[in-house]
């Protein structure tokens, strides 16, 4: 009765458990590493649960109240915690719609990464707005450290894929 194609009630009690599962590990993982999380130069290894959303819906909503709930914690305040999880959201929802139709786990964590690191302009943004840095010069090292935080996260999330079933 938990196949996602036929169900059309609430999450069961596993499916919610794994949720805040990936949102705690986000948060923790952010607070943890928050000196590097934050800033013009932001390596978030925790952006590796975005890949989750590659395997299962259910982690979109996940990964995005983990966004809201470490951005707390982020200089820019209120505002990191609106536009940052906005942003996470509609990222997400994107990369799971273009790489749907992709078969190789490999492209579809490989077109995640990239929109991921694009998406950083959002982030430029907001520094831009707040403190008038250099848009372009924010975009480049924010969306770079979100490339390698993608890449090596991508690396971890591609190999435990292999040992665990993520799409259950």
């Amino acid at each position: 009765m938990n196949n996602e194609k036929t169900r059309t009630t609430a999450w069961s009690v596993s499916e919610l458990t794994k949720m805040a599962l990936v949102t705690s590990l986000y948060v923790a993982l952010t607070i943890v590493l928050a000196p590097f999380g934050y800033g013009w130069l932001q390596i978030r290894l925790s952006e590796m649960f975005n890949y989750l959303a590659l395997y299962n819906k259910r982690y979109i909503l996940a990964v995005t109240l983990g966004v809201a709930i470490a951005n707390m914690a982020s200089p820019l305040g209120w505002i990191d915690v609106v536009f940052g999880s906005v942003c996470t959201f509609l990222v997400l929802l994107i990369c799971r719609l273009v790489t749907k139709p992709i078969k190789n786990q490999k492209i579809k964590m490989a077109i995640t990464g990239i929109l991921f690191a694009l998406s950083m302009c959002t982030i430029a943004g907001q520094l831009t707005f707040l403190y008038q840095a250099p848009f372009f010069f924010n975009w480049l090292t924010i969306g770079l450290g979100e490339l390698a935080s993608m890449t090596v996260g991508g690396l971890i999330i591609y190999f435990v894929g292999k040992k665990i079933d993520l799409t259950q």
